[in-house]
């Protein structure tokens, strides 16, 4: 793959359209294309249907077109698995609440586990709970021989004071609300499996991965071009370009560990809600209304570690919100998800 090719290449001023977006999604940089060829093995993606797994699919398969990239998710979405295909990605359609389901998938010597369940998790706990802790339990007992990046999220931790640079991968979990108590029970099953097997991994800590369809941006460009007020309530948070994020959970086979360990994953800064909104306003050419204020704490995560392994991201938040400002301003599509980062009771 030639430099060009590679996302260490000129970023461009603006995303025309999906196709563009996903392709952007998809370029590698050179560091993931070399970490990717350091390890050995096919890679298999648990819950390529959600919101990242295409992303990190592709960008696998971009990054390392002579290794074997299996997507697994139930596929009820129309056109993904087309979509997938289409880039070389096999798909293979399994529930991973079955457990002799799993046990028929590829024997993968790396595994990157995206299932989960946010979205409405407090209309069904009992299935917040099976999805974010049953089933890792069972792919971590299935997969005990492979290299397992575990996604999992920043809201694992307690708020943290908002100057304090953010919680580090050492800070004590004890997180409000179900949905985040129920992470923290898939931190520990992939843990336990570890240590029983010695299986290699990364609990990879993520907050707030931006795409221009969702995310932290979107939800305030959103209310902007709608004139709704923005909840200053959770005045603080991290993001990160979605490519970027991708990028690092892959290259994270490289640095799994035994038994395995967390990693921060986010933007290198503590980010003002209200400065995203000013600045996002800016581009726009609209004045952001506010409602609430600014609460000293935050979820927030100190992503140091992160950045020894892989330097900083290649988008900045400047060109996240150049982005974010264009896309919106061209009512271009939204999966119409909203991140819920306002909310503070942990009830999504």
């Amino acid at each position: 793959m030639t430099a060009t090719m590679t996302l260490d290449a000129d970023l461009p001023d603006r995303i025309a359209d999906l196709d563009a977006l996903d392709a952007l999604l998809c370029r590698p940089t050179k560091a993931l294309i070399d970490d990717l060829a350091a390890v050995e093995g096919d890679i298999l993606v648990l819950g390529v249907g959600g919101k990242m797994g295409p992303t990190v699919a592709g960008l696998a398969k971009a990054a390392a077109p002579g290794k074997r990239v299996i997507g697994v998710a139930r596929f009820s979405e129309p056109g993904l698995r087309e979509t997938l295909e289409a880039r070389g990605i096999e798909t293979i359609a399994c529930d991973l609440l079955d457990e002799a389901a799993i046990a028929t998938l590829p024997d993968a010597a790396n595994v990157i586990f995206m299932a989960g369940r946010k979205f409405g998790a407090e209309g069904d706990l009992a299935l917040t709970w099976a999805m974010n802790v049953l089933s890792p339990a069972l792919v971590a007992r299935c997969f005990s021989r492979a290299r397992i990046v575990a996604f999992s999220t920043g809201c694992v931790y307690p708020f943290v004071p908002v100057d304090s640079g953010g919680a580090a991968e050492d800070m004590a979990l004890d997180p409000p609300g179900e949905y985040a108590q129920s992470c923290v029970g898939r931190e520990r099953m992939f843990s336990y499996f570890s240590q029983l097997h010695g299986t290699p991994g990364k609990l990879f800590r993520l907050n707030y991965a931006i795409d221009m369809r969702y995310g932290v941006l979107h939800d305030i460009a959103g209310k902007l071009a709608a004139g709704k007020p923005i909840d200053l309530t959770m005045g603080h948070v991290n993001v990160i370009w979605q490519g970027d994020a991708a990028a690092q959970a892959l290259r994270c086979l490289r640095h799994a560990t035994t038994p395995t360990s967390p990693l921060n994953v986010s933007g290198p800064d503590t980010l003002s809600v209200r400065a995203l909104a000013e600045g996002l306003g800016r581009r726009l050419g609209r004045a952001p209304a506010f409602t609430g204020s600014e609460a000293p704490t935050a979820w927030l995560s100190d992503t140091r570690e992160a950045q020894g392994l892989f330097g900083k991201p290649v988008v900045d938040i400047e060109r996240m919100l150049d982005w974010t400002a264009d896309w919106v301003g061209r009512a271009m599509p939204s999966l119409g998800k909203a991140t819920k980062f306002e909310v503070r009771d942990g009830r999504y």
